[in-house]
């Protein structure tokens, strides 16, 4: 058995002890490929169940675009719940009491759900979903006591498949100056060179210099190119954009 195919096993027992049996997983959300185990084959074919059997959620390539529970993975990095209907999780979280799950959810059969997104260098987004289809389970309650657990064993479980399929950074990222990050953070809220300058208070082509120079320590070429890659390392985050009207 290999290191990923035991964490693997670790995400299924844990889902069997605290009465949430049916698992699926996605280690990343903009690839459609299934997980496999060490085997080559998916592990939703071999390891994990899914509450619907004939859902084979892992050949619909369009599923994930789908599917509320990757949606609302999409909006919060920590744990939540499905129960009676809605969206949940430790603290009150308007974007996913927004979302509308109860009928995707019932049409596939799930009563209840913990999900854990995991969210990786380089702006990888995947998830681990454990279900019921057995309403009468306290999901609220094994959510307070469990979802630090299994939040973990998914980190460790997708982080593990994506170091070893080559989809994260690798140890020798770029370091930016903070003049650099200041510039690309303005560029990616579309603003032009001589707007970062009066912003910044420099001139026009030292903004060229700066978005340059990070592009060549970001390895690509242009500032579309620089402003992706910097915000796929942590660089430009959408929730400290300068330009976001704050409510």
């Amino acid at each position: 058995m290999t290191e990923i195919d035991g964490y693997a096993h670790e995400v299924a027992r844990l889902g069997a002890e605290i009465g949430l049996p049916f698992i699926a997983v996605s280690a990343d959300f903009s690839n459609p490929e299934p997980v496999l185990g060490g085997d080559g084959r998916p592990y939703a074919e071999t390891l994990f169940r899914w509450v619907d059997p004939t859902l084979e959620y892992w050949k619909d390539r369009g599923f994930a675009l789908r599917t509320p529970f990757v949606l609302a993975a999409r909006y919060v990095s920590e744990p939540f719940y499905y129960a009676d209907g809605v969206f949940a999780t430790w603290r009150p979280a308007p974007q996913l009491t927004a979302i509308s799950v109860d009928r995707s959810a019932r049409d596939h059969g799930v009563a209840g759900a913990i999900i854990a997104p995991t969210y990786l260098p380089g702006g990888l987004i995947g998830a681990v979903v454990w279900a019921t289809p057995d309403p009468a389970v306290p999901v609220a309650q094994i959510f307070e006591t469990h979802a630090a657990r299994l939040h973990a064993a998914a980190l460790k479980f997708i982080a593990a498949y994506n170091d070893a399929d080559g989809a994260t950074p690798q140890a020798d990222a770029p370091r930016l100056t903070r003049r650099e990050i200041q510039c690309l953070k303005w560029a990616a809220a579309g603003k032009t060179d001589a707007d970062i300058g009066e912003l910044v208070h420099i001139s026009a082509p030292t903004v060229r210099f700066h978005l340059k120079n990070a592009a060549q320590k970001l390895r690509v070429v242009g500032r579309s190119q620089a402003v992706r890659e910097a915000a796929a390392l942590g660089y430009v985050g959408g929730g400290h954009n300068p330009a976001r009207p704050h409510a």
